[in-house]
């Protein structure tokens, strides 16, 4: 009898300590720093991200990730409970925004449904965090690097579609486009609560356009 107490007691203590060992997060703030590497006759696209950050604004269902660069910036507002968004773009001065229905925003990242993430046994410390090395890999044929730390769990994770089933948080990882490779690195997180007004729509100062309509002018 005193040993199944004891065992009993053990398994609460492990229950406890892992329930510890990682956070979830409801609300937080993100930052990213982008590097850019390009092939030696694009220096002046590596020059224009230089300094570059994302930072990702998560508060329960919302979500706002901000890009800012030399260029401008753009930034993605999301509402994974209705499944709505908002794309606004600030360049050289012209100002526009597009809205996306449920159906709009599934089409959009439909290149990661059926995203597949594969361990590679390597592990690296990256950010203060000792991060597990994954090969995600599109139905498109497609790949790319991720680190990510399982220290840390996103409650959120609707807020950008290529790591909705990575079992962590993203610490570092590649995008490839045909002559870029960008790479993200988690530069801090922040754990203060966030101003509702950071996930407002704005209602004036942008031109708006619907998803659809952007895709039938490209």
């Amino acid at each position: 009898m005193k040993l199944k107490f004891i065992v009993f007691v053990l398994s609460l203590v492990f229950i406890s300590t892992s329930s510890i060992g990682q956070k979830t997060l409801t609300e937080a703030t993100l930052v990213y720093n982008m590097s850019v590497e390009t092939g030696s006759g694009e220096p002046k696209i590596a020059d224009m991200f230089d300094g570059a950050t994302t930072t990702i604004y998560l508060k329960g269902n919302k979500s706002k990730t901000e890009l800012v660069s030399s260029l401008g910036k753009e930034a993605t507002i999301y509402d994974a409970e209705g499944g709505t968004g908002v794309i606004l773009k600030d360049y050289s001065g012209q100002k526009l925004m597009i809205t996306l229905t449920a159906a709009n925003w599934a089409q959009n990242n439909s290149k990661y449904e059926g995203i597949v993430f594969q361990n590679t046994g390597e592990t690296q410390k990256i950010a203060g965090f000792t991060c597990k090395k994954a090969i995600a890999k599109l139905k498109n044929g497609e790949s790319f690097t991720v680190y990510y730390t399982t220290d840390v769990n996103l409650a959120n994770k609707s807020y950008d579609a290529q790591f909705k089933t990575l079992p962590g948080l993203p610490v570092q990882y590649e995008m490839q486009t045909s002559k870029l490779k960008l790479k993200f690195t988690l530069a801090s997180i922040s754990y203060n609560p966030i101003s509702a007004s950071e996930f407002e729509i704005p209602t004036s100062g942008y031109r708006v356009l619907t998803y659809d309509e952007t895709k039938q002018k490209s």
